[in-house]
């Protein structure tokens, strides 16, 4: 592993940093190398820090900690991709807050095009058996399936796009080294032997709640398209059609059965916009319309 890869994983690793401001660091230093050894003085002068964010890139134990972070992707197999590496998704890079870093087992396609289908943890048979179908025809005719590996409408996702014979990305809110669930180690294998895991996070990070909305920002940035598929009127999946409309992609959402809490939240998306969706179809005549993709 190349050694100025170090800096890149130490400044991934400072979680009290926002992405957004990690971006606007090496925007000004250019390189991470040299945010690591600029003095307390040059970091001041860029007037990007914060106390917390000076505290954070001056902090020793992180510097330290950096060398054992590259030990634990060296593990788990995992490959750094940094906002600069040629392998990085350019629709990726457009979004306002975007990782500077991203850890990948399997591969990344560059040029793929990509629709996030998401929705309910806790979802019907309907939604399940909605997600797997919709991602099983949108990977059949060459779209990469986007999701978050979660229970429920994500894993059907997942494996419907594995059923089509395509690729599927599952973005984690953990490290690359924690299956989370637990349950889909099988299914991570799966994915990572024809498409991709990928995380902003360092091997170690714990699946914490506060990691999944910033996650949510990922599986839509890395899209043309967020279809929801099943969701409550609190489901973390509206986020993610939220972070969808901010980077300006597209919201799609599958019509429910009103008398239903599940489907209040993809319901009221439909309410307010959303283009409604009833099989991977119509998801394909939006992006041939829309982009002149050429599907299968």
């Amino acid at each position: 592993m190349n050694s100025s890869i170090k800096y890149w994983i130490w400044l991934s690793s400072l979680v009290q940093i926002t992405p957004r401001r990690k971006i606007g660091l090496l925007d000004y230093f250019g390189d991470p190398a040299l945010i690591w050894e600029s003095t307390e003085a040059e970091l001041r002068s860029s007037n990007l820090c914060t106390p917390k964010t000076l505290a954070a890139l001056l902090d020793r134990q992180a510097r330290k900690d950096a060398v054992k972070h590259m030990e634990e992707v060296f593990k788990c197999d995992a490959e750094v991709i940094t906002i600069k590496d040629g392998r990085y998704p350019e629709i990726l890079k457009n979004i306002p807050d975007p990782p500077a870093v991203l850890y990948c087992i399997g591969k990344l396609k560059k040029d793929a095009v990509c629709v996030s289908v998401v929705g309910s943890r806790r979802a019907t048979l309907y939604g399940l058996e909605t997600a797997r179908r919709l991602s099983r025809e949108l990977a059949e005719n060459g779209i990469t399936v986007v999701s978050g590996m979660a229970r429920g409408i994500d894993s059907k996702a997942h494996c419907g796009a594995l059923e089509g014979g395509g690729r599927t990305i599952a973005v984690l809110g953990c490290g690359l080294d924690i299956v989370y669930p637990p349950e889909n180690k099988e299914l991570m294998e799966n994915i990572c032997r024809s498409g991709a895991a990928i995380s902003e996070y360092v091997p170690g990070t714990p699946p914490l709640q506060l990691n999944f909305p910033a996650r949510n920002r990922i599986i839509s940035g890395l899209s043309r398209g967020v279809a929801v598929v099943e969701a409550n009127d609190r489901s973390g999946s509206l986020i993610t059609a939220e972070f969808a409309l901010e980077q300006g992609r597209d919201v799609y959402a599958v019509p429910g059965n009103i008398n239903s809490a599940n489907s209040a939240g993809t319901n009221k998306l439909l309410k307010d916009g959303a283009k409604i969706v009833t099989n991977g179809g119509d998801i394909l005549e939006e992006l041939k319309m829309e982009y002149d993709f050429k599907y299968a």
